[in-house]
């Protein structure tokens, strides 16, 4: 079950006194939301607003959406970062999972026995690192856990942030992530080139991802090959939060008509196939926005992330392109 950590939000009102509040969460924890405005509204009698817009993360947390509001604060809920203090009138709330590890880390003690593994998690089950790192020890495995970095804690990822796992790659054996999002072990071993576990404590299952990462990091590199075979191209900026890499985009425009191509610029907010299909007389894109848009769906022609857009750059410049996705931050 997921606990919302409802005495930091209670205090922060009763410091910052706000005449009103915004809660914005994942999809999952909507039903939760309407639960906490409830008792929100009903112990300091102030306006609580629920943003049913998705957030992604810390890149994502919808602040505009609060501004029209004339919200005080907002609380993005779900999304651990490294700080404690209210972040342009932000402030983040741990939402933990309270389900343990301890019989699928058992499980899979055989898997990995004389193996150094490198363990890590999202923000939901940090709490669970050092449980499971015990587990794993008296059993004669050795673990560790990277340093945080940026927004984040020690052993935590983002969708596109892995200095936990990259700083001490060539340290580690395989990778070991606790929780159910493939999503954020895909990340892991696209950007450490390690075999990547994943242990879901609901299903009591071990996964290796390893294969699932191979396909997409295969997809990705055919997206750039194919990118660098056209002469007209798009960069997109994102109008999220956190998304708005306009420096990025213009250094790409940049390096790219100087290899003779033709680049338009563009902006959206929600970067999308169908979206995409408005727009003429541009055969790829280089979207600067979230790396993941390019890496998890599906788009009719190349859109290139930013790590692929740098890699596009070096085969037009006949250089090699290996272990490209092999970074601790994909921006």
């Amino acid at each position: 079950m997921i606990v919302i950590d409802e005495d930091k939000i209670f205090d922060t009102i009763k410091k910052y006194n706000p005449a009103s509040i915004a809660l914005n969460a994942p999809d999952g924890l909507i039903h939760k939301m309407q639960i906490l405005a409830k008792h929100i509204m009903d112990k300091f009698d102030i306006p609580t607003y629920i943003i049913m817009d998705t957030t992604w993360g810390s890149c994502d947390l919808n602040t505009t959406s609060a501004k029209i509001l004339s919200a005080d604060l907002l609380f993005n809920i779900g999304h651990t970062i490294n700080t404690d203090e209210p972040y342009k009138n932000v402030m983040m709330i741990n939402a933990f999972d309270d389900i343990t590890f301890d019989e699928v880390a058992t499980k899979c003690i055989k898997l990995l026995k004389n193996k150094t593994v490198s363990l890590s998690t999202n923000s939901q089950h940090l709490h669970q690192l050092n449980t499971v790192k015990k587990i794993f020890n008296d059993n004669g495995i050795v673990v560790k856990i990277g340093s945080g970095k940026g927004q984040l804690n020690d052993g935590q990822v983002f969708g596109c942030e892995f200095y936990p796992n990259t700083e001490i790659k060539n340290q580690v054996n395989v990778n070991v992530f606790l929780g159910q999002s493939n999503f954020h072990a895909i990340g892991i071993a696209l950007s450490t080139g390690k075999p990547t576990y994943v242990l879901d404590p609901y299903f009591n299952e071990i996964t290796e991802i390893t294969e699932e990462a191979k396909k997409i990091q295969k997809k990705a590199i055919l997206a750039v090959y194919k990118a660098s075979m056209v002469m007209n191209f798009g960069i997109i900026i994102g109008l999220k939060d956190g998304q708005i890499s306009k420096n990025t985009a213009l250094k790409f425009k940049r390096e790219l008509e100087k290899k003779g191509k033709s680049v338009q610029l563009f902006a959206l907010t929600n970067i999308t196939n169908e979206r995409l299909k408005n727009i003429y007389d541009v055969d790829a894109f280089i979207q600067v926005a979230c790396p993941r848009i390019s890496m998890d769906n599906h788009f009719d022609k190349p859109v290139l992330s930013t790590p692929q857009g740098h890699a596009l750059l070096k085969i037009l410049s006949n250089q090699n392109i290996d272990e490209y996705l092999q970074l601790p931050h994909w921006l």
